[in-house]
């Protein structure tokens, strides 16, 4: 005839007589005739997690609103604003605008914090340490790197420009966007198109182009993609550089031709706040025929210069010549000294003398005239 009920000390109950809450059970034993607990029933609440999700939590509060002041804590957000939720101090849940929720107050110390967020887009340091932007949709969290600038739009309105640094913003009611541009040189490659020059050469030239933002609002409201822009406008103007051209030209005159891709893009791209601060032909490709009768041109060009310098060296040493033989002419002395050294030169080669007497005297005929040849010496 008797039927218990147990609450432990982490739960609640809530006693519901024919439909219609009766009370709160605490923790501890209940007793219930068994003859009237068809018509009750009980149900148990978990306050460790502190939220009660249950719609009997509205119901209490509008017909019994001094149970539910005691009991809950009602947190209810209005239009342009949130609310951070903390347990004992330790940030919990983030509400966004039109919600009600409720929260047990028994075991824990429930405190609420709302936020205006109808004229403040930027989300402070302590509330973005207070949640976590990746849990959520009504924050929008962004990065801007050391060398970026960024955008800001508001439902695509500019707002302001953004300093490197981490940036988060209130997304309630509204389209947070941030677009970012590397304020460093940013290099842009030109591939190859087919041209044709003055002299009906066909070639083909690839260009290197180096490009800096420098002033991202005027980029995104001008161009957006500007390096599509810079390629298109670069493309367009080596064109006309090259067809006004012959090939000697071109191949003779790079510099001048950088120089005047460099000044024709730079005066287009003052416009839409980006800086070219280099641009120059990388390649120049020729067809295949054309490059082995340019090769054979400079084959016979570098012949040519070589024989030059080859008859220049040869007319030197034959008048280098004359004048040592004009030297030796007037100067006898000279002339044997000259003798000399070539007799010298050909001796360092000898490895042996043999001294030869003729058919008769032998060794005391070779004496005999050693002692003639002193004789004529002393004489």
């Amino acid at each position: 005839m008797i039927r218990f009920v147990t609450i432990n000390e982490d739960e609640r109950g809530l006693l519901i007589k024919d439909g219609k809450f009766e009370r709160i059970l605490e923790p501890g034993r209940h007793r219930f005739i068994n003859l009237d607990f068809g018509r009750l029933k009980v149900e148990k609440f978990s306050i460790k997690d502190a939220e009660i999700t249950s719609n009997w939590a509205r119901v209490i509060e509008k017909n019994r609103p001094e149970l539910a002041a005691r009991l809950f804590e009602i947190v209810s957000v209005g239009e342009g604003e949130v609310a951070i939720v903390s347990f004992d101090g330790r940030p919990v849940h983030l509400i966004g605008p039109w919600k009600t929720r409720y929260f047990w107050k028994v075991l824990n110390e429930v405190t609420t914090e709302f936020i205006e967020t109808k004229e403040t887009y930027a989300v402070t340091q302590k509330h973005l340490n207070a949640i976590d932007p990746n849990d959520t949709k009504l924050v929008g969290e962004f990065l801007v790197g050391p060398f970026d600038a960024g955008l800001l739009f508001v439902d695509g309105k500019f707002i302001e420009v953004l300093k490197p640094g981490r940036h988060a913003f209130w997304q309630v009611h509204r389209t947070i966007d941030v677009r970012r541009y590397d304020l460093r040189p940013q290099p842009i490659e030109i591939t190859a198109q087919e041209i044709l020059t003055r002299d009906r050469v066909s070639l083909r030239v690839t260009l290197t182009a180096f490009a800096q933002v420098t002033d991202p609002l005027k980029v995104e409201q001008s161009s957006g993609d500007f390096t599509t822009y810079i390629y298109r406008l670069v493309q367009f103007a080596v064109r006309e550089a090259i067809a006004n051209r012959t090939l000697d030209e071109i191949l003779n005159n790079r510099e001048t031709i950088d120089s005047q891709l460099r000044t024709y893009v730079s005066e287009h791209m003052e416009d839409i706040g980006v800086k070219v601060t280099e641009l120059g032909i990388k390649d120049i490709i020729l067809p295949g025929d054309m490059r082995e009768l340019i090769n054979k041109v400079v084959e016979a060009e570098k012949t040519a210069q070589a024989n030059l310098i080859k008859r220049r060296e040869e007319t030197a040493a034959t008048r280098a010549l004359l004048n040592t033989a004009k030297l030796m002419e007037n100067n006898p002395l000279l002339l044997r000294l000259k003798e000399i050294e070539s007799l010298e030169k050909l001796t360092e080669k000898v490895g042996r003398i043999d001294l030869h007497t003729g058919d008769k005297g032998g060794f005391d005929a070779l004496l005999s005239g050693l002692l003639t040849l002193d004789k004529k010496d002393e004489a």
